[in-house]
């Protein structure tokens, strides 16, 4: 199988997620070439491959126009079979345009392969299914920490300029950071976060008890906060917050790809739910099976007796 893969350039720098795009078209044996907009003077990726790299002072970081006037001219040339960009806000806006412009299926947010074809969330990623396209190539975002190389990136791939017309309707101003209000999850070193296993919003005291026992602060899954349990600024994923704590409790969350996406660099991992199954205890280094309505008091009081 052909591949291409999109990779991005943000605020001057090579974006790491083009790391999990190799390791998802690895899952294939694909043969890959890559996509940048970027500066050809600072770090490129790393893979043994072609690299058409188009210039980013000319085509900027955002211009969804022209970059995919670009990628149509490299689609032509490399006949890919599939099309993988990561599934962020550049991903998510330019994937539907190239799959209109080549009459192609886009499959977004893929988060596991089974069997050669692409597993998806479904159901608020209660469920997943699976699925793959009918035609000559598929447009595919991958779900951010779905996929990872077993070793770091390496090679230096074959650069091919890519030029062309560097006009387009939207005009990139800048980037604003979200506002983090009263608390900011990123610098906690002790962070205990409440799922939808905590069953009600009277429960979220019992998290957050527990998290300042420990001296950090609660956090929570999307479930919780859409719920409105919580609000936004203590939402630990893809859609909130990227973490790296030292210590991260995770209360009553399952594991779906997307929340482990925002706290997969922390330090110690603890988990407590009463599912002994749940996707949580892969990546937990403690794993509770437990009723967390009956063990966080207890943990709570034994730590504030010390």
């Amino acid at each position: 199988m052909k591949m291409l893969l999109v990779a991005e350039y943000r605020q001057k720098k090579l974006l790491e997620s083009y790391t999990e795009l190799l390791a998802f078209a690895g899952q294939f044996g694909a043969d890959c070439a890559m996509f940048l907009v970027g500066d050809g003077a600072a770090e490129l990726p790393k893979f043994a491959g072609k690299l058409y790299l188009a210039d980013v002072a000319t085509f900027g970081e955002y211009n969804p126009d022209a970059h995919k006037r670009l990628l149509l001219d490299v689609v032509a040339q490399e006949q890919p079979e599939m099309i993988v960009l990561s599934h962020s806000s550049y991903g998510w806006d330019l994937a539907p345009r190239l799959a209109a412009g080549l009459k192609a299926a886009q499959v977004s947010e893929v988060v596991a392969v089974d069997d050669g074809r692409l597993v998806v969330p479904a159901c608020n990623a209660k469920l997943r299914r699976t699925v793959s396209g009918t035609g000559a190539v598929t447009v595919a975002t991958l779900q951010a920490g779905a996929f990872s190389l077993a070793e770091a990136a390496a090679g230096s791939p074959e650069v091919i300029a890519v030029t062309g017309e560097g006009q387009g309707r939207v005009a990139l101003l800048g980037y604003e950071a979200a506002e983090h209000g009263g608390v900011d999850l990123t610098k906690s070193e002790v962070i205990v976060s409440a799922g939808r296993g905590v069953g009600k919003p009277d429960n979220i005291p019992l998290v957050a008890n527990l998290a300042k026992a420990l001296g950090g602060e609660y956090g929570a899954s999307r479930p919780v906060v859409d719920a409105q349990w919580v609000e936004h600024n203590r939402q630990v994923g893809t859609t909130g917050l990227t973490v790296a704590p030292k210590l991260y409790v995770a209360c009553g969350i399952s594991g779906a790809v997307q929340h482990l996406a925002g706290m997969k660099k922390s330090e110690f991992v603890v988990a407590i739910n009463t599912d002994r199954d749940a996707p949580i205890g892969d990546v937990a280094d403690v794993f509770a099976v437990a009723d967390l309505k009956q063990l966080l008091p207890v943990l709570t009081e034994k730590l504030q007796a010390l």
